[in-house]
């Protein structure tokens, strides 16, 4: 069977070209749409590459999905979504990102019908074919027109960032790191490796995906709720030195009364034995 230079057979489903999309009518565009799968067969994707690959997709979803919401944003984020470009053969990339578009879930991409391309696209390479990241989807990225590309060598800890020059080169050209954080014009975010981990950046300061940031507030709170604790304890402390000083500041002040007194009746009693002595003298 014919394959294309990517792999994929004309076997797999296409979205029409944009000549013949445009001769549909609306109707026949929305059954276009419909019929279009939102999976990929096993030929076509690539296969699992563990926990490594993984996490990295998804920390990179959910920190950029979290900072949009945020900032309000209409940017929609996705991770292995099914893309269809008018003519091409369909891919899923890692992580991709759209702006200025509706946020809300969707099952595939296509583009004639969503109006615009993909905007932002991260591979996240574990093992495999190095060569289908950083070399042949550098090429078709840009012949699509996809304005910026990263490649996350996860394996190498290697970071790689691609950026069209104009609308009209559809070839890339690097993205040069500066202070080892590579610019996305796209995100309007910084990309680099900390701790062996792909993070985003604003303004040098590290966006958190949603679960770090929860356990570092966990952490957080587990400190103050400890600071709370031992503060309450050395309240405690100091509130039973003075309760035991006060007990002895009672009965030294008992004592003294009672010394007093002693001493008062010691000297009544001696006011007394000298009263009779002198009428024993007297008589």
């Amino acid at each position: 069977m014919e394959r294309d230079a990517h792999g994929a057979d004309d076997a797999h489903p296409r979205a029409p070209t944009e000549a013949a999309w445009e001769a549909l009518t609306p109707a026949e565009r929305a059954d276009v749409v419909a019929s279009l799968p939102a999976s990929m067969t096993d030929a076509e994707a690539s296969p699992p590459e563990g926990d490594l690959h993984y996490d990295a997709k998804n920390d990179a979803r959910a920190t950029l999905r979290e900072w949009y919401r945020r900032l309000g944003r209409s940017v929609y984020v996705a991770a292995e979504l099914t893309t269809y470009y008018p003519g091409e053969a369909r891919f899923a990339p890692d992580v991709l990102a759209v702006r200025d578009v509706p946020v809300h879930d969707r099952m595939k991409w296509v583009v004639s019908a969503e109006g615009k391309g993909l905007d932002w696209v991260l591979e996240v390479h574990v093992g495999g074919d190095r060569r289908k990241d950083a070399e042949l989807n550098v090429a078709r990225y840009a012949r699509l027109g996809i304005p910026e590309y990263f490649i996350y060598d996860r394996a190498r800890q290697h970071l790689f960032g691609y950026r069209l020059t104009s609308r009209t080169v559809r070839s890339y050209a690097r993205i040069v790191p500066q202070g080892g954080l590579y610019p996305s014009e796209v995100l309007g975010l910084q990309l680099g490796i900390q701790d062996s981990r792909l993070r985003f950046f604003h303004a040098n300061a590290e966006l958190l995906p949603p679960q770090d940031l929860a356990d570092r507030l966990e952490r957080m709170l587990a400190e103050v709720s400890a600071e709370r604790d031992a503060e309450a304890e050395r309240a405690r402390t100091e509130a039973e030195r003075a309760r035991t000083e006060a007990e002895r500041a009672r009965t030294e002040a008992e004592r003294a009364r009672t010394e007093a007194e002693r001493a008062e009746r010691a000297e009544r009693e001696l006011a007394q034995l000298r009263e009779e002595l002198l009428k024993k003298q007297r008589t």
